[in-house]
């Protein structure tokens, strides 16, 4: 079995082997990942925080031993806190972007080291405490508030639904799937709207039935979510009403309570 870390700021994972294939979730910087299978100049990976899978090109991603793999995915990561920071390579003396969310592991006076390589980041960090609240849960969403829509998205340049969900609770050390209809079994159901705390999660399905949409109820009748960019929109026991189209755009389903 072979393994690699994502050293640079965003890589797309796709659906198959080509540069043409659809995005279906991408790699942050200091992410790790299982590669079990090559092909050509692809690989297939699996992601170690949520196991979500796909290929990504060979290029784009460090391969590791197995003796680093364990030494990284030991120590608990630290999160970038701010938008967009930056990460120096000591080596090279380049440096390079990485964006909210991406991942950090043992730092020390503002070094640390993986695949053999030395960096430096002097940015703020994000560190998950075992204990969070609803206000933390809205403060990170609300650093991605007006991000562009981008299926299979993980940054403030470009995020979808789930992938927005599953980042702002990770900032606060609750790991959750990677895909909405996934999201919608963790947690306690919640039976009403009127039950509903910031922070619950609020899914929303298709006219077959089907989980396509999840947002972060914040308070006052209101929800966070990923629909053509981040933003904030009415809810109430039908579904997400746009005050910009003027007629609901989501029906909701389902209620779960993950704090």
């Amino acid at each position: 079995m072979k393994f690699g870390i994502c050293l640079i700021s965003l890589v797309p994972v796709r659906a198959i082997a080509s540069d043409v294939s659809e995005m279906v979730t991408q790699l942050l910087f200091g992410e790790l990942v299982v590669i079990q299978e090559v092909r050509n100049n692809w690989l297939y990976i699996r992601n170690t925080y949520d196991n979500y899978e796909g290929w990504v090109d060979s290029k784009q991603i460090q391969t590791i031993e197995e003796e680093e793999f364990n030494r990284l995915n030991a120590y608990e990561p630290e999160y970038v806190s701010d938008l967009v920071e930056v990460v120096q390579d000591l080596d090279k003396m380049e440096v390079m972007p990485v964006v909210f969310g991406s991942s950090i592991r043992n730092l020390n006076d503002h070094i640390f080291i993986a695949a053999g390589k030395k960096f430096e980041y002097t940015g703020q960090l994000s560190t998950p405490r075992p204990e969070t609240n609803a206000s933390e849960i809205l403060e990170n969403a609300m650093m991605y508030l007006n991000a562009p829509y981008m299926w299979g998205g993980k940054s403030p340049f470009g995020i979808d639904c789930s992938g927005f969900i599953q980042l702002v609770y990770m900032m606060s050390g609750i790991r959750l799937l990677r895909d909405a209809s996934l999201q919608s079994g963790l947690g306690e159901h919640i039976s009403f709207l009127d039950e509903a705390q910031p922070g619950d999660l609020l899914f929303f399905d298709n006219e077959e039935g089907d989980i396509v949409h999840v947002g972060i109820y914040m308070q006052n009748s209101e929800v966070i979510h990923a629909s053509g960019k981040v933003k904030i929109d009415k809810i109430d026991h039908q579904g997400i009403y746009s005050e910009e189209v003027k007629k609901y755009t989501h029906t909701l389903r389902l209620i779960r309570r993950i704090l």
